[in-house]
């Protein structure tokens, strides 16, 4: 039987008068790639920071790595990895600054953070960049980075928002590649997308139009359901109907 790692039953979320998330509901398992897609002002990223702990649900229920979304808000950080296009790395600080520091925050002892920045950095290649300041990287080799140190503490499950942004498409292959090796060693990979190739390479994805999810599968049933060749169509009949955006 699936281990189920998030689940949200009529997840809502309210400003005022406007629902930003409205009754969500789906199950995520442990070591699935989980695809969680919308347009802009579709309220994705509403639904990740309630299910960060970032943010109280207005109401509905979450249960993130086994913690309640009122009230283990701070034991759900815990649990939790956490990276965006936006921020994730300190480019003023130098490459292993950059490691013992999250890890640091991360909770991991001394003698596991020397452990573990030797084995991230032997295995991202980095050995002659460990103080080169993060600013003078590659954007690829910074996200590459990035992901590598949202998992340094093994958490339970790693929330992703828009990790690719700009990054050319070998890069973010190679990416992919960081994602499964994750997801094989049973780290729960949720993210959010703009390309639709990714929503390809996720074993479930789930849409969200106007605050609800109007559509969860797999990418291959998705294709079926819509009619169509490509997630790009799928996401296309889906989001031109949406009424609100940015």
């Amino acid at each position: 039987m699936k281990e189920t790692v998030i689940s949200t039953s009529a997840l809502t979320k309210r400003f005022g008068d406007f629902v930003a998330v409205n009754e969500i509901s789906f199950d995520v398992y442990k070591g699935e790639v989980f695809g969680f897609l919308g347009a802009n002002g579709a309220g994705k990223t509403t639904a990740m920071r309630m299910l960060c702990g970032l943010s109280i649900p207005s109401s509905g229920n979450a249960s993130i790595a086994g913690f309640d979304v009122y009230r283990q808000t701070e034991d759900i950080k815990k649990h939790i990895g956490y990276m965006s296009q936006k921020f994730s790395l300190y480019e003023d600080l130098t490459v292993l600054e950059n490691i013992r520091f999250f890890g640091g925050i991360y909770g991991l002892s001394n003698q596991q953070l020397r452990l573990k920045a030797e084995e991230l950095i032997e295995q991202l290649g980095l050995q002659k960049e460990t103080k080169k300041l993060v600013g003078s990287l590659p954007l690829g080799w910074k996200q590459k980075l990035s992901f590598s140190v949202a998992v340094i503490h093994q958490p339970k499950i790693v929330f992703l928002d828009e990790p690719t942004g700009g990054v050319d498409p070998v890069t973010r292959r190679q990416f992919w590649d960081l994602i499964y090796q994750a997801a094989d060693n049973g780290v729960t990979v949720f993210v959010t997308t703009h390309y639709m190739d990714e929503a390809e390479y996720c074993g479930r994805v789930s849409i969200m139009v106007d605050g609800k999810i109007e559509a969860l599968d797999t990418p291959g049933n998705l294709k079926k359901q819509f009619g169509s060749d490509s997630m790009d169509d799928v996401f296309y009949k889906l989001a031109r109907g949406a009424k609100r955006g940015e």
